[in-house]
């Protein structure tokens, strides 16, 4: 353990897990202040969080170390041999990632925000943001596809899922009630990071529609909303948050600062 100004570092092996800010928020608690008193428009609020959140970004990984990385972040708190698998959340062994074959319970890398909406090349940023990659099991990984997100639909049999849709009729997918607040603060970061600004990605837009692939839009804004609403942070979440920035250097604002979805996306989804 090793005390850097504020922060406190924590090294196991070779990998750094845990930065823990003492104000790391302060700059978004001024802007949402300034909003809620008429200083500031939504959409300048947007262009300080893009701004903070691009400038803090300062390592971009290779898509290859995220194997490593998911395996710290997304350990099982009751076995650190295994990890949580996203979308089925069974306990699954780390070694168990996926090295080619026909291994459908094998775990991989699972972009949240599907590579077809906007980032096909490894060389892009948002390829390897860890805000939202996760491990999944494969079977179910290539269930979801680059699917929006959405409501209703058929279950997938290995998906502890209340609804599960697979494409078919909405064309969308559902995920387990205990991860769609996960999974909305995640793509607001997305949205908000990747506004076009950085030479290899474009704009990444949630929408309140299914969507079409490839492009960099992608659905559903408002039940996405709604999910954030219902399911709010967590202290795993939250840990997770710290562990990314010790990692990469920024955080997801979403989850520190919840009402901050409310601000940027409560007029549109009334």
């Amino acid at each position: 353990m090793t005390k850097l100004g504020n922060y406190t570092l924590i090294i196991v092996s070779t990998f750094i897990l845990a930065l823990q800010p003492a104000e790391a928020d302060n700059q978004i608690d001024t802007s949402e202040r300034l909003l809620s008193s008429g200083s500031i428009k939504p959409q300048e609020l947007r262009k300080r969080l893009h701004k903070q959140l691009k400038r803090q970004h300062k390592k971009q990984l290779s898509y290859k170390s995220i194997w490593n990385y998911l395996k710290i972040l997304d350990e099982d708190p009751n076995n650190s041999n295994n990890i949580i698998l996203f979308y089925s959340r069974r306990s699954a062994s780390k070694s168990d990632q996926y090295q080619g074959g026909k291994f459908p319970d094998k775990w991989n890398r699972e972009h949240l925000w599907p590579k077809s909406h906007g980032f096909k090349k490894k060389k892009q940023w948002a390829y390897t943001d860890l805000h939202h990659l996760r491990p999944a099991d494969k079977t179910i990984n290539s269930s979801r596809n680059d699917l929006d997100f959405g409501e209703g639909g058929k279950k997938h049999k290995e998906c502890d899922c209340r609804r599960n849709s697979m494409g078919r009729g909405r064309g969308t997918w559902e995920p387990p009630d205990e991860i769609k607040g996960d999974i909305a603060r995640s793509m607001f970061y997305m949205d908000v990071r990747y506004e076009g600004t950085d030479a290899n990605t474009p704009d990444l837009q949630l929408v309140n529609a299914i969507t079409d692939s490839p492009s960099p839009y992608l659905g559903q804004l408002c039940i996405l909303f709604r999910w954030h609403k219902l399911d709010p942070p967590n202290e795993l979440e939250k840990r997770r948050n710290d562990k990314i920035e010790s990692i990469q250097g920024n955080r997801n604002p979403f989850i520190g600062q919840p009402s901050l979805a409310n601000l940027l996306y409560g007029k549109k989804c009334k």
